[in-house]
């Protein structure tokens, strides 16, 4: 009787020290589950938060690249009519005017961008070599109005790239890069500029006739 009472106690005790056991290994896997949730939340709302650092600041990126295609068709129209022979370039501007206005991602408009950049260094050249438009005061504010719009056209880009750079760590270092792929934050492309678009394109306001 007594061997029967001492294999139950065993047994009981036994049952209790799995019972014990199997609490541990439960609080376990919910303090691991309960870690690896907080690090999923916290990494995507940085990555969320890094992306519209992004969009945000391309806006301003456009804002900039607006008020650049707000000048330029005034400058175009003022020298129109002493550059008749340089219906090019007028072409140029208004085929990237057109192409900028129907991008409907940032590469696009990015590609539209150097594009008008291109051309407007070509007007710029241009405008420079006939010293009669010195006595325009019109074009002579929209020259200096479209310098000031370079320039800072150029900051609003560097500013851009430094986000994007922020933003593609953010999505391509382990561990975060698995958070960013189960919730399809992809990378972001840098503002490649067009050759020799890193700088502003040079408005040289004194025309007066250049040394031959």
């Amino acid at each position: 009787m007594r061997s029967f009472f001492s294999r139950v106690r065993m047994y009981i005790a036994f049952k209790l020290f799995s019972m014990k056991i199997s609490q541990k290994i439960i609080f376990g896997v919910l303090a691991v589950v309960l870690v690896i949730g907080l690090y999923v939340w916290t990494t995507y709302n940085r990555i969320l938060v890094n992306n519209e650092n992004v969009n945000t600041q391309w806006s301003q990126v456009e804002a900039q690249y607006q008020r650049r295609f707000d000048l330029i068709p005034n400058l175009v129209e003022s020298v129109r009519g002493i550059l008749q022979q340089e219906q090019s370039v007028f072409i140029a501007i208004a085929e990237a005017r057109t192409r900028y206005s129907g991008a409907v991602n940032i590469n696009d408009k990015v590609q539209a961008a150097n594009q008008m950049e291109s051309a407007l260094s070509r007007l710029l050249v241009i405008v420079e070599n006939y010293p009669q438009l010195q006595s325009y005061q019109n074009v002579q504010d929209l020259m200096a109005q479209l310098e000031g719009t370079e320039n800072r056209v150029s900051v609003e880009r560097m500013r851009f790239n430094e986000i994007i750079r922020v933003y593609n760590l953010s999505v391509k270092r382990f561990p975060s890069r698995i958070v960013a792929g189960l919730f399809a934050f992809d990378e972001r492309t840098y503002f490649e500029a067009a050759a020799g678009a890193e700088t502003a394109p040079r408005v040289d306001l004194d025309l007066a006739p250049k040394n031959q």
